[in-house]
């Protein structure tokens, strides 16, 4: 098929920059979910009456479901429609996000973002499945591209301040709330606003294939998340990791055998696209815990509240969007993805030395402010070509899970980074205390020993 034949998804151009607003609203909603809740945590924690032992748990069951199922999300909107499960998607994250925000119990709430992550698992592949279809042939891709991947990456620290806005004007639950103003609308629109035709050919679905990739996604995330709050010798630690590596090899030698396979390997097998994930897991390792570190650090040690540090990374979320977009339609078609990306992984280095030279009594403007803009323009250089490179050329019929594989490489990717860092960030930690037991501001010393060891 020629890549400029135009797309039978959506209306003819005229509506591709209304399509790429409502997939860029769908798509911000699922990423800052990611984040949203966690400055909300203390107030949940004192209103639901759980442990800090479990609060954890409110962020971990999202990243399970959404990890777990992002693949099969990607294969229905292939096989039924981008459409109809874009739609459904919205529609079942706002009923999530309500029941969430209703919570009495902790479960209550644990569930409920559990059924957001399910939802969202099927949202995020049929956004990024749509923009594909939408903007194949045309000369606006890049741009379009380079706006939805700003999107991707800045969405996070979006949630941050949006979640420590509506958490000290309003309630913690508005935190949840908040989707239902963002999803019902969107749903609205795109029902008006998508068409959604049906592939000539529908095969079954690869019930093997989904099993064994889903469970073995939900293993590796499971796995990674249990060592970062537990240990890496604690027994489910191990199992988990061990059942997911038997588990994705099983999927590997299944896939190679069907007709009809949930992830054709010839989309991971293509050196660019695999390259693609490849930097997208790798990127999303390193600004998970950017995050999750500077939050404690402006918080516990230059003593921001929850919206001042939200506010604090605003300048590394407009960097991103600006350079996304301005590599994607300047630089982009002139030198290739891979400049680009090795370029913003130099930056990436250069900002994780700089955040070595915190301090227990630093200032956000000389300590952190010229590292979190280095970020912003290193992650909007690797982010909008890999994303644009990771979609490009699949045929129509799997766009949805090409585009799954872009989420299920950064959640993953997050995951894993997440939990290896705050391992050494701990054990940094632990180790400063041991051999400096009588230094004034032990506690501080030691965080900020652990924050500068994980950088």
């Amino acid at each position: 098929m020629s890549l400029s034949t135009p797309s039978p998804a959506v209306r003819p151009a005229p509506s591709r920059w209304a399509v790429l607003a409502l997939l860029g609203v769908a798509q911000l909603m699922v990423v800052l979910d990611a984040t949203v809740v966690n400055v909300a945590l203390p107030s949940a924690q004192r209103a639901l009456h759980f442990s800090a032992d479990n609060r954890q748990w409110a962020i971990t069951a999202y990243a399970l479901a959404f990890g777990s199922l992002l693949l099969l999300g990607g294969k229905l909107g292939d096989l039924f429609g981008r459409k109809w499960t874009l739609i459904g998607g919205l529609v079942g994250f706002a009923a999530a996000s309500a029941i969430g925000g209703m919570a009495q119990s902790f479960g209550m709430l644990v569930g409920a973002r559990a059924l957001q992550g399910a939802f969202g698992a099927i949202l995020a592949p049929s956004a990024l499945g749509l923009l594909t279809v939408t903007f194949e042939g045309s000369h606006d891709r890049a741009k379009a591209f380079g706006i939805f991947s700003a999107i991707a990456a800045g969405g996070a620290s979006v949630g941050l301040l949006l979640g420590g806005a509506v958490t000290q004007a309003i309630s913690w639950r508005w935190s949840l709330y908040i989707n239902l103003v963002i999803a019902v609308p969107a749903a609205i629109v795109g029902l008006r606003l998508l068409a959604n035709p049906r592939p000539s050919h529908r095969p079954r679905i690869d019930l093997p294939g989904v099993a064994t990739g889903s469970l073995g996604l939900f293993a590796l995330v499971y796995g990674f998340s249990n060592a970062e709050t537990h240990s890496w010798s604690d027994p489910l630690t191990i199992i988990a990791l061990a059942a997911s590596g038997l588990l994705l090899a099983g999927f590997v030698a299944l896939e190679r055998r069907v007709d009809h396979p949930l992830l054709p390997l010839h989309i991971v097998m293509d050196r660019a696209r695999g390259g693609a994930y490849a930097t997208i897991a790798l990127a999303g390792s390193a600004v998970f815990a950017v995050f999750l570190f500077l939050t404690y650090y402006l918080q516990q040690n230059l003593g921001f509240s929850p919206l001042k540090t939200g506010v604090a990374f605003l300048p590394m979320t407009a960097m991103i969007v600006l350079t996304a977009t301005t590599v994607q339609t300047r630089v982009l078609p002139r030198t290739g993805a891979k400049p680009i990306v090795i370029t913003g992984m130099a930056l990436g280095i250069i900002a994780m030395l700089l955040f070595t030279r915190l301090t227990p009594h630093g200032d956000y403007v000389t300590h952190v402010l010229p590292a979190l803009l280095l970020t912003g323009v290193g992650m909007g250089s690797i982010f909008a070509p890999a994303f644009s490179t990771a979609t490009l050329g699949v045929e129509r019929a799997d766009a949805g899970i090409a585009s799954a594989m872009v989420n299920t490489s950064q959640q993953v990717g997050g995951s894993v980074g997440t939990a290896l860092l705050s391992t050494i960030f701990a054990s940094a930690a632990a180790s400063y205390a041991s051999t400096h037991a009588h230094v004034a501001g032990l506690a501080s010393a030691a965080s900020i020993h652990g924050y500068t060891s994980a950088f």
